[in-house]
């Protein structure tokens, strides 16, 4: 049975494996602690970049000798395979472990089986430990592997009744300078930015991570790795909404523009482009978000606008909402999302809210469906 010495070190590998965001895709985020036989930490690590050595190794290598007899505080089970680095299982083993905590089973079959391994060597192994927490960090991930698609957090910005445009269009800005900053911050702990091509012509977007935006993250969340630049994606069906000169075609970021497979109109040269069937609305978002899942996209934010979020929706491909409300009334304009294919209260999106906070004079609101 788990202690109370032991529920802090996993709180505190999770804390370490949130560093990681941003950073490991299109592996997990992972954090491990190594405490000595009488339980005082004496190692500690996270994954930091793609290829690179995984948690554990970066935890036994500040232990040294001193995790011999000691205990592993892992936030997902120790892979038990060899690919750009060796298996976590056997060196917690070759190091003298005696006891491994992990919150979360490897629900990649490739890499899965680690916690046999440990068990064979006569490793005490206990799962579960503070799961719901490590699975939390890791959404991203684990829906990838398990659904087969990028987890998908659908960010929205709109007046405290629901705007995200004033009656004449104007949308700058609705929310205030702090709220942009916390966009930046999703931005950098997300594999890739989606707009649709109304977004693209009327703002002509950017979708790059400002370069101070590491400043602005949480604390413990993108701050111990280098985040990289997300794919841009711009969904424009007719392939006429991204003109030579647009923003998005910068080299500050690669970009994707994604158009029907039967489109009249043209991408501008040498940007990279995916040609995907039709749906009843725009494109296929299943397609476009296996096409992305195949990039190793494992983690998308939605930017906009109503009608691609409604769609999002409809195809059941929202797994988090994240939405800026600003102490602003318009009374007219756009609502933030547009036909999600419900037609009564009964079919409403019920969402659970997971976290509330002030940002600046904005309120930011994070919530998940309830039906998954």
């Amino acid at each position: 049975m788990a202690t109370a010495a032991d529920i802090d070190a996993m709180r505190r590998a999770i804390a370490l494996a949130a560093r990681g965001l941003g950073a490991t895709s299109p592996n997990p985020v992972v954090g491990c602690v190594i405490a000595d036989p009488d339980g005082a930490v004496v190692g500690e690590g996270f994954h930091q970049r793609a290829g690179g050595p995984h948690a554990e190794v970066h935890a036994l290598r500040a232990a040294g000798e001193r995790a011999r007899g000691g205990t592993a505080y892992v936030t997902l089970e120790p892979c038990n395979h060899t690919g750009r680095t060796g298996p976590c299982a056997q060196a917690l083993i070759d190091a003298g472990v005696r006891r491994v905590f992990y919150a979360v089973g490897d629900p990649n079959r490739q890499a899965a089986g680690g916690a046999d391994t440990l068990r064979a060597a006569g490793v005490q192994v206990a799962s579960g430990l503070l799961e719901d927490e490590a699975a939390a960090g890791n959404a991203a991930w684990l829906t990838a592997v398990r659904l087969g698609r990028p987890h998908v957090t659908w960010k929205y910005a709109a007046s405290l009744d629901g705007r995200i445009a004033a009656q004449d269009g104007t949308s700058r800005w609705i929310t205030s300078a702090e709220s942009r900053a916390d966009v930046h911050r999703l931005r950098a702990l997300a594999d890739a930015v989606i707009v649709g091509s109304g977004t693209a012509r009327a703002d002509d977007p950017h979708l790059a991570v400002r370069a101070d935006a590491d400043a602005d993250a949480d604390a413990g969340a993108g701050a111990g790795a280098a985040a990289v630049q997300p794919l841009r994606v711009v969904v424009d069906s007719e392939a006429t909404a991204v003109k030579p000169g647009a923003r998005i075609l910068d080299d500050a970021a690669p970009t994707l523009i994604a158009v029907a497979e039967d489109a009249a109109g043209e991408p501008p040269g040498g940007v990279d482009v995916v040609r995907l069937p039709r749906a009843d609305r725009g494109l296929s978002v299943p397609a476009l978000l296996r096409a992305l899942y195949e990039r190793d996209v494992r983690s998308v934010l939605l930017e906009g606008g109503a009608t691609l979020a409604g769609g999002f929706l409809a195809a059941g491909a929202v797994d988090r909402v994240v939405g800026y409300l600003a102490p602003v009334l318009l009374g007219a304009g756009p609502a933030a999302l547009a036909d999600a294919s419900i037609a009564t209260i009964a079919e409403a999106a019920r969402l659970d809210i997971t976290e509330t906070v002030r940002i600046g004079p904005d309120l930011r609101i994070t919530a998940t469906p309830k039906e998954r």
